[in-house]
C-alpha cells in the first residue's frame, strides 16, 4: 500500500496495516492535516480488499497528546470558532474507526490524552506499554470531557464509576491501573509492544476473513442492542452468512484432514 500521507506512516505487512501517527515533534498531536488524513484512511478501509487488521501506534515518545492546541490557539480569537462543522469532521474519525470492518489494535506508550485517548478507546484491542498514561484531557483546557466518543466508549469499557472519575477530573490512569480495570488487555515493556501485537495479529489471521469482520460488526451491534432477541438476530444472520461461505467448508475439511486451512475470503 502506497503511503500518501504526511502525518501517518503506513506499512502494509501482508494483510495487516501498521499505522503510525507521525508527528513526533508534537507528541503526535492531532492537527488539521492529521484530521483529514485519519478520516481518509479509516474511511477507505471498508472498500479495502486486502487489509484485515489495523495496528495503530505513535511515533517517538508517546502515542498521541490529543488536539494540537498550538495550532488551535493560532486561529484568531476563537480557536474553536468554526463550530459544529469542524467538530463533526474530527468526531467522524472515531465513527469510522468503529464502523470499519477491520479490528483495530492500539499500542499505547507515553501520553494518550484527549483525542489521543479517544483513539485508543475507539480501537477494538488496547495494549499498553509500561510508560502509558491516559486521560480525558478536554476538561483540563476549559472544555467538556464528553468529546470524541469518550462518553460512549469509556463507561462501556470500565463502568460508570471509573469513567466518571476520569472524565470529571481529567486525571491520568497509568498502565497498571488500566490493566486492573480492563481498559487494556495487556501491559508490556515499551520495546515489546510490537511483539505483543504480533500475537493478537497471528490469532486473528487464523480466522476466516468473513468471520473476523462479522464478529467485529456483530459485537458492536450487541453493545448497543436493546434486547437479547435483537443481539441474537444479528448473531443468527452472521452464522448463516459465514456458514454458506467457501471458507467455512475449507475450515471443516482442514480440521478433518489435520492441516491448517487456506482462506480464500469467499
Amino acid at each position: 500500500m502506497a503511503n500518501n500521507f504526511d502525518t501517518l506512516d503506513i506499512e502494509r505487512r501482508g494483510a495487516v496495516d501498521w499505522v503510525s501517527l507521525n508527528r513526533p515533534d508534537r507528541l503526535n498531536a492531532i492537527d488539521s492535516q492529521m484530521t483529514r488524513e485519519l478520516n481518509e484512511y479509516f474511511g477507505g478501509l471498508a472498500d479495502d480488499p486486502v487489509a484485515r487488521i489495523v495496528v495503530l501506534r505513535g511515533a517517538g515518545r508517546g502515542f498521541c497528546a490529543g488536539l494540537d492546541i498550538k495550532e488551535k490557539t493560532a486561529e484568531a480569537d476563537r480557536p474553536f470558532g468554526r463550530g459544529f462543522a469542524q467538530q463533526g469532521v474530527m468526531s467522524d474519525i472515531y465513527l469510522k474507526m468503529r464502523r470499519c470492518p477491520q479490528p483495530i489494535i492500539s499500542l499505547i506508550h507515553g501520553a494518550a490524552s484527549g483525542g489521543g485517548f479517544a483513539l485508543a478507546l475507539a480501537s477494538d484491542v488496547r495494549i499498553a506499554g509500561e510508560s502509558a498514561r491516559m486521560n480525558a484531557a478536554f476538561i483540563r483546557i476549559g472544555l467538556s470531557s464528553c468529546d470524541m466518543g469518550t462518553s460512549y466508549f469509556l463507561p462501556r469499557l470500565v463502568g460508570v464509576s471509573l469513567a466518571s472519575e476520569l472524565m470529571l477530573t481529567g486525571r491520568f490512569i497509568d498502565a497498571a491501573r488500566a490493566l486492573a480495570t480492563g481498559l487494556v488487555s495487556q501491559v508490556v515493556p515499551d520495546d515489546q509492544l510490537e511483539a505483543a501485537a504480533g500475537s493478537f495479529v497471528q490469532d486473528m489471521l487464523a480466522t476466516t476473513p468473513m468471520g473476523l469482520r462479522l464478529t467485529k460488526d456483530g459485537l458492536n451491534m450487541a453493545i448497543d442492542s436493546p434486547s437479547l432477541e435483537h443481539a441474537m438476530a444479528i448473531e443468527n444472520r452472521n452464522q448463516l452468512l459465514t456458514g454458506r461461505s467457501e471458507d467455512f467448508r475449507e475450515a471443516l475439511e482442514a480440521r478433518a484432514q489435520g492441516r491448517a486451512p487456506v482462506w480464500k475470503g469467499r
